[in-house]
C-alpha cells in the first residue's frame, strides 16, 4: 500500500507541475472567464506558474525519491511524518477551494470547482489527502517508542 500511496503521490505532484508550469495559460483560462482575460490579471496569474509548479515539482521528487530508498527509511514513524506531510499538501490544494466550491452552491465563486478539471482536481486531492492520512495514522499508531 506504502508504494502505491507514493507512486500516487510522484504523478499527482508531477501532474500539477505540467500543469501549473508547463501548461500555465491553458490553466489560467480554465480558472479566468473570457470576459476576463484581457486585464493584467490574467498574465499575473499565468506568472505564478512557475512558482506553483515549483511546490508540486519538489513533491513529486519527494516521493520518488521514497521510493527509490524506500528501505533506508525503516522507522515506522518516519513514514508516519512524510504522509503526513503529503496529506497536508493535497489537503491544503483541497481546502483551498472549498470557500469556492460553497460559493459555487449560491450561484457564486471565482471559478467552478463542480465541474472539469476542476471537479477533477478537487476529488483528486481529497482522495490523495486521505490515502496519505490513513497510511500516516496508521504508521503512528505502530510506532514503538
Amino acid at each position: 500500500m506504502l508504494k502505491l500511496v507514493l507512486i500516487l503521490n510522484a504523478l499527482w505532484f508531477a501532474s500539477a507541475f505540467h500543469v501549473f508550469h508547463i501548461r500555465r495559460e491553458i490553466f489560467a483560462k480554465i480558472i479566468v472567464p473570457k470576459e476576463h482575460r484581457d486585464t493584467p490579471v490574467f498574465q499575473t496569474l499565468i506568472a505564478t506558474g512557475p512558482f506553483l509548479g515549483g511546490f508540486n515539482l519538489a513533491l513529486s521528487i519527494l516521493n520518488i525519491l521514497l521510493l527509490i530508498f524506500i528501505s533506508d527509511f525503516d522507522k515506522d514513524i518516519q513514514w508516519a511524518i512524510l504522509l503526513l506531510v503529503n496529506a497536508v499538501a493535497h489537503g491544503s490544494q483541497f481546502a483551498g477551494n472549498v470557500p469556492t466550491a460553497l460559493a459555487n452552491k449560491r450561484g457564486e465563486g471565482v471559478w467552478n470547482v463542480f465541474k472539469g478539471l476542476m471537479l477533477f482536481i478537487f476529488i483528486i486531492d481529497f482522495t490523495m489527502m486521505v490515502f496519505n492520512g490513513v497510511l500516516s495514522i496508521s504508521y503512528f499508531m505502530t510506532h514503538q517508542g
